[in-house]
């Protein structure tokens, strides 16, 4: 006797029945995923990451003479937002909220003193130096805190990020953060606790050969 079900089975097409099958595949194969039932298959589809780079070339070598007496450590939050005339924001504009951290030197180029720079007195019991104003080096942006807090794009932006070969470029902003952070190192005193530095390493240094009096000023 034929049960109805065999019969709704022989009037299926074979295509039909091609779909069905690969369907329920599919159903079986996500389902596994979802419930982790299949065993190692998290694995089996993990991306991994291969480093193929080839190795670093020294190009230069640079003798430094300058000592490096303070550093700051400086954080500030980038709100850059960028929009189109006659063109609404959700069209055509960008919005970044990015916390740039980074650090600054202040040095002092002990390579700049001169013979007339340095007087010792006749028994080397008495030294006076005269060295050059501490400076600051560039603002070093840390890459693992620094980070973008949020991101808001107009349509033909996201456009211009999928057919761009680097979307979500973060140069600006972080061209932004290296420009604050340098600036807030200006004027946050670095220079002068790096003189201040400079000194009591000089004077214990020069203390520890015998001098007993040490005397250095800045203004080179």
């Amino acid at each position: 006797m034929t049960t109805p079900l065999r019969r709704a089975s022989r009037r299926m097409p074979g295509w039909a029945k091609a779909v069905s099958a690969v369907v329920l595949v599919l159903v079986v194969f996500f389902a596994g995923i979802r419930l982790s039932v299949l065993p190692g298959l998290k694995d089996l589809l993990g991306t991994q990451t291969h480093d193929r780079s080839g190795p670093a070339l020294l190009q230069s070598i640079q003798d430094m003479s300058r000592y490096d007496a303070a550093s700051g450590n400086f954080q500030v939050v980038v709100d850059l937002e960028k929009d189109t005339k006659y063109l609404p924001d959700a069209i055509r504009g960008s919005r970044v909220l990015y916390v740039g951290a980074g650090t600054v030197d202040a040095y002092v180029d002990l390579g700049k003193v001169g013979e007339d720079d340095v007087t010792v007195n006749g028994d080397r019991t008495s030294a006076t130096l005269r060295l050059p104003h501490a400076a600051l080096g560039k603002p070093a942006l840390d890459p693992d805190r620094s980070y973008a807090v949020s991101k808001q794009r107009g349509l033909l932006d996201r456009l211009g990020d999928f057919f761009s070969d680097n979307p979500n470029n973060e140069q600006a902003v972080q061209k932004l953060a290296v420009k604050h952070i340098g600036e807030a190192a200006k004027d946050s005193g670095l220079t002068k606790r790096a003189e201040t530095n400079t000194t009591d390493m000089l004077e214990g240094l020069l203390h520890s050969l015998g001098f007993k009096e040490v005397q250095v000023t800045y203004g080179g």
